[in-house]
């Protein structure tokens, strides 16, 4: 799986944003491996015009152009089945940009299928995390599929060079790309991520330009903002009483989200190809169903259900870092996970202010709170404490047992 040999290519279905990047991309595919190019754009929520590149892509020659709302899907089928699992990668990243990547590769392969193409491409620097998402994806899915990645392969290093060439043939380079990008962003409904050049320095603050998804803390209204998130399976459903579809509910959790300040975090991670880097991230409605989804397991889920689950959460978050979504440990964790959600419903109140989220309340009729058990008053023989004793004596028997021998 090494380079590619260009007599093997002769369609190739790339996945464009209509940027620079992916136009220079497009035109070195058509120039040098001399194949007919297939261009997909997906919405995933991140926020900007798709249009535009569907003209941009007519304007290069393009005939087959596949522009997909998949917000639903994305939210339905990869963000929210992640929420079930709690998933967090190093203590912090909630991995909204992991977590897009399978579904690109997925629809890239169901794109080639449907128009014949032997090669898929991306637009993923060989220094990143997403190339190794995107292709083991890809091959998880199609074995035999070819996969061009060509900022492993061209000889364009600089900006300079990939604005030469964009003039070369005649791409057109808005004003505003013309110098070095003070940072990259990646967005999507889940999230947004920016990295590079002014945040490289992870001891220099970040500057309040680079957020894209919130306002600060600092900002954010005075007064909290309350609400209440309805749960079925382990999934939310309802925002104040109101159902929602998972795309909708997501995008209403942003709203609520931005403007109470929340979901801001800078972190140093640990790449899986083997470098740490810098990035500022943005989850608001994520950082609140998060919050709201523990809330509702704190009540419905068995203790020993729950202990295993933050056990497998690690591994399971790691698993969607690195790009293994497709895998068997994936799938069989998922199995585990789903079942673990069944009773996982109900109502978690909370309040958001200045960047915090915080549950104030939760029901359920599957809950297994008891108050009778919990309480200080008289409990009628519900728990009968001199039970203690025994439970203590029999626990604490190897403690004394090495204590004795310490003593000896």
């Amino acid at each position: 799986m090494g380079k590619i040999n260009k007599n093997d290519v002769n369609k190739v279905v790339l996945a464009y944003s209509g940027g620079l990047d992916t136009s220079i991309i497009l035109k070195w595919l058509q120039t040098e491996y001399e194949a007919e190019v297939v261009t997909f754009t997906a919405d995933l929520g991140q926020g900007e015009e798709l249009e535009p590149a569907r003209k941009k892509a007519e304007l290069m020659g393009i005939k087959e152009i596949y522009i997909d709302d998949l917000r639903e899907e994305f939210v339905s089928d990869f963000v929210y089945p992640m929420f079930r699992a709690n998933a967090v990668y190093e203590g912090i990243y909630l991995l909204g940009t992991s977590i897009a990547r399978p579904l690109i590769s997925k629809r890239l392969i169901e794109i080639a299928e449907e128009t014949g193409a032997d090669a898929i491409a991306h637009g993923a620097t060989g220094k990143g995390n997403d190339q190794v998402r995107f292709e083991l994806a890809a091959y998880a899915l199609n074995p035999d599929i070819k996969v061009i990645a060509p900022w492993r392969e061209w000889d364009l290093k600089s900006r300079t060079e990939l604005i030469d060439f964009a003039e070369k043939h005649q791409i057109p380079v808005p004003k505003d790309k013309r110098g070095e990008a003070p940072f990259s962003v990646d967005a999507n409904l889940l999230h947004s991520s920016s990295e590079g050049k002014v945040l490289e320095d992870p001891w220099e603050n970040a500057p309040e330009y680079v957020f894209q998804r919130s306002v600060s803390p600092e900002a954010a209204p005075d007064v909290a903002t309350e609400i209440t998130i309805g749960f079925k399976k382990g999934d939310a459903v309802s925002l104040n009483g109101k159902a929602m579809s998972p795309a909708e509910m997501l995008t209403a959790l942003n709203t609520l989200g931005h403007d109470n300040g929340i979901g801001r975090i800078d972190l140093v991670e640990n790449r899986f190809v083997g470098m740490k880097s810098r990035g500022v991230y943005e989850t608001p409605g994520g950082t609140i169903l998060l919050e709201a989804h523990r809330a509702m397991e704190s009540i419905t889920l068995d203790r020993g259900a729950m202990h295993l689950k933050d056990e497998l959460m690690p591994r399971y978050a790691e698993l969607i870092y690195n790009g293994f979504w497709f895998s068997p440990e994936r799938e069989m964790l998922q199995a585990a996970i789903n079942h673990s959600q069944q009773n996982v419903e109900g109502e978690v109140r909370l309040k958001l202010y200045k960047g915090n989220v915080i549950t104030t309340g939760r029901q359920s009729a599957q809950s297994l709170y008891e108050e009778d058990l919990v309480t200080f008053e008289d409990d009628e023989g519900a728990y009968d404490q001199e039970d203690a004793y025994g439970f203590i004596k029999l626990n604490a028997l190897r403690l004394r047992t090495l204590a004795a021998r310490r003593r000896k």
